[in-house]
């Protein structure tokens, strides 16, 4: 049996978004999407083993899970990691030391859910988790979308006081290019040696392998805006699909 560590990271406050990890989303807490995909994947899940921790600094957010998600792990977070420019391998490598000292284990893998992304179902999970599982040699499986745009045809960088293909190409149609994902930051699922042994802090010292999620999986909530596009979103995908309506309905009342 595999032994996995999820983590949910969020700081107090933000510069784009005030307190958006509080947020209350389509009348519900927005961590509570987080948690309820979390917990329908394990569900479904019976060769694994995990842990679940909350890895913050706002005692409000730690409140909000504690209510009704009390066998989450709430792990304080220190000053040192609270600041805009610590890069969050950072916090996930604070989470598994931590939780390997407190529970006394070894995990085969850490598994990070962003709060900012509930549009994320179970099978979401799952099919980054199995893609990881299955190919030993990676060290890290992320999520994306196909991208809408590809830098090899339609996507233009300033130069001087014109415009060039930010990738130089002789293609006439979209097509022809290579294919172009999107990273939508809403899934991580790191081999454990690999985080734990980074000393740099960037994600491209491995060997990545992606997981596919629905085209709405790019979006993320970083502004009002984000946010209140995203309710109607979710309230369209809550009514006409299943995975998704699915989350919604195994958020613990």
């Amino acid at each position: 049996m595999k032994k996995l560590l999820i983590t949910v990271c969020g700081r107090a406050g933000s510069k784009g978004f005030k307190n958006k990890n509080l947020k209350t989303f389509c009348g519900k807490p927005l961590v509570y999407y987080t948690l309820s995909a979390a917990l329908l994947f394990l569900q479904r899940m019976p060769d694994v083993d995990a842990d679940i921790c909350l890895n913050t600094d706002s005692e409000l957010l730690a409140g909000i899970v504690r209510e009704k998600y009390p066998e989450v792990v709430y792990l304080p977070r220190g000053a040192a990691l609270g600041g805009d420019s610590v890069p969050k391998m950072a916090v996930f490598q604070d989470s598994l030391a931590r939780m390997e000292a407190a529970q006394n284990v070894t995990y085969d893998y850490l598994m990070d859910l962003d709060i900012t992304s509930p549009l994320r179902t179970a099978n979401d999970i799952a099919c980054a988790y199995r893609i990881k599982d299955r190919r030993q040699d990676l060290d890290l499986v992320f999520s994306g979308t196909e991208a809408r745009r590809n830098p090899y045809f339609n996507m233009v960088a300033a130069k001087d006081d014109h415009v060039v293909k930010v990738i130089d190409s002789p293609f006439t149609a979209r097509q022809q290019a290579p294919a172009i994902y999107d990273i939508n930051a809403s899934i991580y699922v790191f081999r454990r040696d690999f985080l734990a042994h980074n000393e740099t802090g960037i994600l491209w010292d491995g060997k990545i392998g992606l997981s596919l999620m629905k085209d709405t999986g790019i979006l993320d909530i970083d502004s009002e805006e984000d946010f209140e596009m995203m309710e109607v979103i979710a309230d369209y995908l809550y009514k006409h699909n299943a995975d998704f309506a699915d989350v919604r309905n195994n958020i613990r009342e």
